[in-house]
């Protein structure tokens, strides 16, 4: 799935909180990829990251996958086309969720 193109559909826009952790502030858009089943039994979650303001929908590339070692979830990390970052500045934008997990960041 790395390098794929993806539409992700955004169900926690950026400047959100979690529906159910009222204290979870989400600093980047967060959703899944609609038709693409992860392990947990749901549709894939992504990140979304390279975009500053909040969207409803967004098309582009994964470029990372977050492997939790103690959950059955995995996240993937997708950006606009031509965009990159490193194993380091993926682990800072998502740290706000994912500092509850113990994870390897795949590239």
């Amino acid at each position: 799935m790395i390098g794929d193109l993806v539409t992700v559909t955004v169900d926690r826009p950026l400047g959100s909180y979690h529906p159910e952790y009222e204290d979870l502030y989400y600093p980047v858009n967060y959703g899944y990829i609609q038709g693409i089943m992860a392990p947990d039994g749901e549709e894939q979650d992504a990140y979304i990251l390279g975009v500053r303001q909040a969207v409803e929908t967004f098309t582009g590339r994964v470029i990372a996958v977050i492997r939790r070692q103690d959950d059955v979830e995995e996240k993937w990390v997708v950006v606009p086309e031509g965009v990159s970052f490193s194993k380091e500045e993926i682990r800072a934008q998502v740290a706000f969720q994912e500092r509850y997990f113990q994870y390897e960041i795949m590239m």
